[in-house]
Parts: structure tokens; sequence; C-alpha cells
């Protein structure tokens, strides 16, 4: 029995080695972890257990069955965080690359399987390769293996992917579809064709970074949710990422001890819209003002900056925040503002976390690069998250509310549980200086001084529209808040929705404007 325990614990440390001492240091060079480094920092100490360590590649061609080296170049197992069960898979890039094979594949099937069933979080750490060459076809298919599961268990378990090195090829697809990617600077890049194959197509010359890196996606494609300096700032994001979201989709998050005072009242939110309403105003120090301890936790902050999405608590409990920014582009709405909020809205309601709208939209980006970019079709999708969602959904009106936008944003007409409006808030077809010119174009062009009667004309039509209690005469704003109460209204809106029962009609599923 000595024996084969020795011979045991032998294979368990040759596979602890990976590729070797020299490619460890290598990758050490490079100021990156390893794969298994990667885990242990990222989940709490003594709760990982590994599956498949003895696990080796079949391939037997260009001479492979000559080397196969334990784990296969991916490691995979479980653990906790914060005492929370998660699955987790480190791709080992000290093994062939962290190359994917048809073994490394089924690895990693198996432990998004088992999360599945678990009903725990699943997290990826990429770091290949791409797909391993010498197995031709078998890891083509292995990727679409993962893919496959991918999408099945997507709104089923939260899947957060973590890019700490090249994601390249066919690879970047399975973090594409994961809910949330998070990306570090100067040493991870996800793109489908290399700096090389983009020069011979199309003759740019372009460098892995300017091409993939982390400032490109967390800035110009949004591929990537967030950006950070180093792989331990990035682990100490997921830890707070994950939790805010529940295990499941049968769960709820978990609801945290609030130390923040339920009945605070935030004088200061009286007078943080400026007098002039042609004047910007930062929405994020509202919301900060207004949740639990200031903490906002902002996804995609870089990415189509004129809306704003993240996670905060309110008496403890999460909720996800949808909000126009003034400060940028006056808070209208355009494409990439329309599917980032899309998006975010679709997975807090497939993970039974509320909404919270924060309003102040002048309307939709004219212009053609809009229109022919699909504005439509990208603003329908928002429009189309929000009538969808089932979860609790409270707005709050703070100024403009325009037009089109004004019925997307979460309006009492697409299911708004309730909605709230400011004594600042504007709510009509469109502002005055565009409605005066439609509605009394004759009068302003038959008028002596052309211009003082414009501006009386838009006085009229402010003191008309320019207010939230039309609408409130009509139910669709429940009520007319003080700012400063806007904590607190919240709070017990939430808590009287915490037992709301609502549904969509039976169906296959939805055919959201894609």
């Amino acid at each position: 029995m000595d024996r084969k325990l020795l011979e045991l614990a032998n294979l368990k440390e040759e596979a602890r080695l990976g590729g070797g001492e020299k490619r460890i240091e290598k990758q050490h060079q490079k100021g990156k972890y390893t794969a298994r480094e990667r885990i242990l920092k990222i989940l709490d100490e003594g709760s990982f257990e590994e599956f498949d360590m003895l696990r080796k590649h079949r391939c037997t061609d260009f001479d492979m069955e000559k080397n196969r080296p334990l784990t296969d170049g991916v490691i995979t197992g479980y653990g906790t965080i914060n005492g929370r069960l998660v699955f987790i898979f480190s791709q080992d890039f000290t093994i062939f690359g962290g190359s994917l094979s048809k073994t490394y594949a089924e690895k990693i099937v198996k432990i998004m399987d088992m999360a599945a069933k678990a009903g725990a979080p699943i997290i990826g750490l990429n770091d290949s390769g791409g797909a391993r060459i010498q197995e031709g076809v078998d890891s083509l298919a292995g990727y679409a293996d993962v893919f496959l599961k991918n999408v099945l268990y997507s709104g089923v378990i939260p899947q957060i992917s973590l890019i700490l090195g090249p994601c390249a090829g066919g690879a970047v697809y399975s973090p594409a579809i994961t809910d949330f990617v998070m990306m570090v600077e100067n040493s991870s890049y996800m793109f489908l064709t290399g700096p090389g194959v983009v020069k011979q197509v199309t003759h740019e010359d372009v460098s892995t970074e300017q091409l993939g890196g982390a400032s490109i996606h967390s800035t110009k494609s949004g591929v990537s949710h967030f950006a950070y300096k180093s792989e331990d700032e990035a682990f100490e994001g997921l830890k707070k990422l994950l939790s805010y979201l529940p295990q499941n989709n049968a769960s709820s998050p978990i609801v945290m001890e609030c130390t923040d005072p339920v009945d605070r009242i935030d004088e200061s939110l009286n007078s943080i819209i400026p007098s002039d309403h042609s004047k910007a105003y930062d929405m994020k120090e509202v919301i900060k003002l207004i949740v639990d301890n200031n903490d906002f936790f902002e996804i995609q902050s870089s990415f189509a900056p004129n809306i704003l999405v993240g996670f905060a608590r309110l008496n403890g409990n999460s909720v996800g925040i949808v909000a126009n920014q003034p400060k940028v582009m006056a808070g209208v709405l355009d494409n990439n503002a329309s599917v980032k909020a899309a998006r975010f809205v679709r997975f807090c309601d497939a993970f039974n976390i509320p909404l919270v709208v924060f309003e102040d939209v002048p309307g939709f980006m004219p212009g053609t690069n809009q229109e022919y970019n699909g504005i439509i079709r990208n603003g329908a999708k928002l429009l189309f998250a929000f009538a969808e969602a089932t979860v609790p959904k409270v707005t709050v009106v703070t100024r403009k509310a325009y037009g089109g936008a004004y019925c997307v944003m979460n309006s009492k007409h697409i299911r708004g549980d309730v909605n709230y409006a400011w004594p600042s808030a504007e709510i009509a077809v469109m502002g005055a200086e565009g409605a005066v010119q439609v509605l009394y174009r004759k009068e302003i062009k038959d008028s002596d001084n052309q211009e003082e009667k414009v501006t009386e004309l838009k006085d009229k039509y402010n003191e008309l529209f320019a207010n939230p209690y039309n609408a409130a005469e009509k139910g669709y704003i429940d009520d007319v808040i003080e700012p400063a109460n806007t904590r607190v209204k919240l709070i017990k809106a939430f808590a009287m929705l915490s037992s709301k029962r609502d549904s969509n009609p039976p169906k296959k599923h939805s055919n959201i404007p894609l």
C-alpha cells in the first residue's frame, strides 16, 4: 500500500508542476500567475477540490503519443468564494501553450455540467494559444461542445470569464456567450484573426494590443465588461461581482447586513439638478447618494458612458441600476448605449435581481450614422428587455423623459411597477426648443421679433409640459417625490414588491430584435 500511495503522490506532484519549472518561470516573467496559482488566489483557502487531475490526451498524430502530460493543460474543479460554492476551470499556458484538445474540452464540459446540476456559478480563466492543431477537427469539436454548454446554461447559472492571456480565434466565442468578461491590461487580448492575418487581408498594420487588448474591448467593442491593471485586481473585482449575484436562476441574491440607515434623508439631492435644465450633472453622484454606503459597482464604465449600468444595494438587497448619464452626450440613447443596457436588464431579469432606473433622457441620438447602424433595431432591444422583464422594476424620472425614450426607459406602459418623478421632471413628446417650432411655426413666422416670440412660446410650453404633473394626473407617474426622500421611497417600494408575481405568455422563447 505504501508503494501505491507513493505512486499516487508522485503523479499528483507531477500534475501540479504543469509544464515544468522553466515554463512556470517564463509565465512569471510575463507578470502572469500560473493556472493553479490563479485558482488558489481566487478561492477560499483550502477549499479547492480538483477533478480530472490525471487525465491525458488521446492524440497519436504527429508523435503526440510521446508527450502526454497530466491535466492536459486545463485545471478543473470546485471550491468556495466567501463561503459560496463555485466551479472553476483554469487554462494552463505552460502545457502546450494552453491549447485546447478534445480531452481538455471534455474536462471543461464536465465541470460546466456539474455547475449546472449543483446550481452554482462557473468561472473560466482563459489563457490559451487556441485550438491544438495536432488534433484537427477534434479540437474544433471540443470548442463547439463548450459553446453548446455556454448556451444551454445561459440564464441558468452565472457564467464569468477572465481573460488572463491570449484568447484568439474560435476560443473567443465561449467568453463572448458568458455573462461577464474581465480582462487585464497589457497581458490579455481577444480577437478572431490576429495582426498577421489582418495585415495580409486588409493591409492594416496593427499591434496585438491595438487589435484586441483590454482597452479596446472595454472602450470600443464592448466585449469586455471590466479592464483591470493586474490579475490581483481582476480577482478582487470577480469576488465583488459575485457578491451581488445569486447562485442560480432559482435563487435570490444574498441579503447583506445594512449598516446605512434605511430612513436616511439626503438634502443635497434637492439641489443636485441645475436650475438651468440645459446644464449637465453627474448621475453617478445621484446614485451614490441613494444606495447603501454610496457603493455603486459600475459595469462597462468606459463603453457607451452615456448610460450607466451596475449593481448596488438598498437595505442590503442587491439591485441592478440602469441610468442615463446627462454628463455624457446629455444622456441620449444611441446604438451602443441601447445594447449595453438591454443586455444588463436581461441578465438581471434572468437572475432575479430587481431593477432601478434613473431617467434623464432627451431622446434617441439623431443622424445618419445612428440610423444606418440600426438605432431602430437597437433601441427596440432596450424596449424589449424592459417590457419582457418580470422582476420588480422601479423608475425615478429626475429630469428629462422625452419622446420614445420615455416609453423605453421602463415607463408604466411597459410594466414599470412603480414610477416616481422628481419635481424637476420634464415628461413630454419633445423639449421646448423643438416643440415650439412645430406647434407655433406660423405665429413665429408672423412675429415682428421672432427671437422674443420663440422665448415667450418656450416659456409657455415649459409651463404646460415641462413638469411631471400631466403624467401624474393620468396615473403614469405614481408619485412626485422630494428628491431627498428617494432612498426611503425606493426601499419601501422594493419591500412592497418582494412578493411580486408576473409572467410572460407561454412560448419556446422570445425573438428579441437582434
